[in-house]
């Protein structure tokens, strides 16, 4: 197929409309991302969108209109909300998800019962619209999945060849997609963030919600009622991960990555290949900048890439919502203390994959050895203790440890008290010691809540009988207490179902299955 390259010239404008009002597909230019549109009232050339796109049949199309009363055939109701935000903000980068009326098609909703409908503010989007005669269903003219256009140059890149024609206009003025409010939920909400922020929207209708899966991804099985929600999205062919960190952390960590890229703010001191997208404090920059930048990452060839964490605030979420989906979903959490957690089974080598990290320069922090130091002689916590268990357990400063645990493993109340006293203890004397790279080195990490402070979590597993063989001949125990050992213990399930990563040791090479978590988590 020979794609024609159009101006926004009155004539190429009506030469585009009568494209889309033949079945075709036209890429135009909006004030936030550029659209491929369709006649939204044709199921055929609907279709067309997502072959040409390769875009998963389930994810909805938002359908453009030129004037506000176009909206009323394509809905079953106006509701007086949705209604103060038409008068408030349309033309504007908002779409608002109504109930359909029988004149949207299944294709163009995503198989709902709701259609996504906003009136874009960029005049040549809404001129092609009119001169269309017919209201335009559109997501954004990028490939599926890869970062959304935001300049011409970026359509012709992605669709020359796929669809009839490309109006060369200017570049997007918000470089995000619009957001997606939804009003047929009991408290309207956000189902995608944009230029107009939840504070905006907020002022006119009172409170807003903002879909838990906007900054933390869908379920397996959710159903996608918004473009963008559902899949991997935004992404380069780079593997993106995000940092959270303090300016300081982020260009020391990121400097030491010398076979990465680094997506960064202009004032970002990086010393390794970078792309800039806008300034730390201006969210605007930010997102009419981003995908871009995400465009020239891969140009430049760029494989792994360290992107600065924006914040979450206003336009921000906008910012936050893509990089998160470019990323799908990992982040590197270098404001928690401990850059790992690790725990396993016993006997199933826990403390062989602890040696391999501390030979890889982790900082390793035993949280065995931090149990004594809380029950050292003189120790703050003893008065604790003494409070709990009794001021006969301490003798001229010293712990009576027997005296303690037959009182503390009296019965489970006792027991839990405990650990109550103990477990943060332990691990507020580990945060003290934490220095990046650390790992945390707990048995009972998730009994202790320490996974909570941790990056990432490994756990190391192997099958039974070799934890049995290794318990008997480390420990010199029967068969029966090394039993009654791993009995006492979460099962390998639990470690599978909770943990970021596990090491499987049952002959497979640990280094090996070590060094590609270590390629995941950094």
């Amino acid at each position: 197929m020979e794609t024609k390259i159009l101006s926004t010239s009155e004539y190429d404008i009506a030469l585009a409309g009568k494209i889309l009002s033949d079945g075709g597909l036209v890429a135009f230019p909006t004030e936030t991302v550029y659209g491929l549109g369709a006649d939204a009232l044709n199921e055929e050339a609907v279709k067309n969108i997502y072959l040409a796109k390769g875009r998963p049949s389930d994810n909805p199309l938002i359908v453009h209109i030129a004037e506000k009363e176009d909206i009323f055939p394509l809905v079953k109701e106006i509701t007086p909300k949705a209604q103060a935000l038409i008068d408030k903000f349309f033309p504007a980068p908002l779409t608002i998800i109504l109930p359909k009326s029988s004149k949207i098609g299944n294709t163009v909703s995503g198989g709902l019962d709701t259609v996504a409908i906003r009136m874009p503010q960029n005049k040549t989007a809404r001129a092609l619209i009119k001169a269309a005669g017919t209201p335009i269903a559109a997501p954004s003219a990028n490939t599926s999945g890869l970062p959304s256009p935001t300049k011409a140059k970026h359509v012709i890149d992605d669709m020359s060849g796929k669809i009839d024609a490309i109006i060369n206009g200017e570049d997007c003025e918000f470089g995000v997609e619009s957001t997606v409010i939804t009003l047929a939920t009991e408290t309207p909400t956000i189902l995608r963030p944009g230029a107009i922020t939840k504070e905006m929207l907020e002022a006119v209708i009172g409170k807003v919600e903002v879909a838990a899966a906007v900054l933390n991804g869908m379920k397996k099985d959710e159903v996608a009622a918004s473009p963008g929600m559902k899949y991997k999205h935004y992404a380069p062919k780079a593997r993106v991960m995000l940092v959270n960190a303090s300016k300081e952390i982020y260009e020391s960590f990121v400097n030491s990555k010398k076979d990465a890229f680094a997506l960064c703010f202009e004032d970002d001191n990086i010393t390794i290949p970078k792309i800039t997208f806008g300034k730390e404090n201006d969210d605007i920059s930010q997102a009419k900048e981003l995908f871009d930048a995400l465009r020239q990452l891969d140009k430049m060839g760029a494989e792994k890439v360290y992107a600065r964490i924006p914040h979450k605030d206003g336009v921000g979420m906008a910012v936050y919502n893509r990089l998160i989906r470019a990323a799908a979903f990992c982040i590197i959490d270098l404001e928690k203390p401990f850059t790992i957690g690790l725990t396993g089974q016993t006997g199933a080598g826990k403390g062989y994959v602890g040696k391999y990290l501390k030979k890889l320069g982790f900082n390793i922090l035993d949280t065995d050895l931090y149990a004594r130091k809380v029950a050292e002689k003189n120790s703050p916590y003893l008065s604790i203790l003494a409070d709990n268990f009794g001021k006969d357990i301490i003798e001229n400063g010293i712990l009576n440890r027997q005296l303690l645990a037959d009182r503390a493993f009296a019965d489970k109340e006792s027991t839990e008290l405990l650990n109550s006293i103990m477990h943060p203890a332990i691990i507020e004397l580990c945060k003290k010691d934490a220095e990046f790279p650390s790992v945390l080195d707990a048995p009972l990490l998730f009994e202790c809540k320490g996974n909570e402070q941790c990056c990432k979590t490994i756990a190391v597993i192997a099958p039974e009988e070799t934890r049995r063989k290794r318990i008997m001949e480390r420990d010199g125990i029967t068969a029966k207490q090394a039993e009654a050992r791993m009995n006492a213990q979460k099962s390998e399930a639990f470690y599978k179902a909770n943990s970021d990563f596990t090491v499987i040791n049952d002959g497979r090479d640990i280094k090996t299955q070590i060094n590609r978590i270590l390629e995941e988590i950094l």
